[in-house]
């Protein structure tokens, strides 16, 4: 497996599926339950399993259906940190917005989650 799936997975599993449900159920797998995600400097976190999908939720009803997250690099993990880069957008289209997470996994599943914003463009 490699050493940054967990980090993967949010990105891949979580943050791209549209289910809330599903996408609520695979969040056990991969985030502790008291997980907080951080959006951006000096904004308070968000905290919990339902809050996040919450998040999501509202952020894909604003992107178009076709919209998918794509990992930019391999995913790379220095023991309890691991970080990946991405892009968001339509298969063979120019990503409306790019970044990179950073996860601290504590118990083996990720506590922090950091979010690194390079480029947005309105969709």
């Amino acid at each position: 497996m490699n050493a940054a799936q967990l980090l993967e997975d949010s990105l891949l599993v979580i943050w791209n599926d549209r289910d809330a449900n599903r996408r609520l159920a695979a969040m056990s797998s991969v985030y502790a339950s008291d997980i907080a995600f951080f959006e951006g400097h000096g904004a308070e976190p968000i905290t919990g399993h339902q809050a996040i999908n919450e998040l999501i939720t509202k952020l894909q009803a604003e992107w178009p259906v076709e919209f998918q997250f794509k990992l930019t690099k391999p995913a790379q993990a220095n023991k309890a940190v691991q970080l990946i880069t991405w892009q968001l957008g339509a298969d063979g289209a120019l990503p409306v917005a790019t970044g990179a997470d950073v996860a601290i996994v504590e118990n083996g599943l990720i506590k922090g989650l950091y979010l690194f914003l390079d480029r947005a463009e309105k969709a």
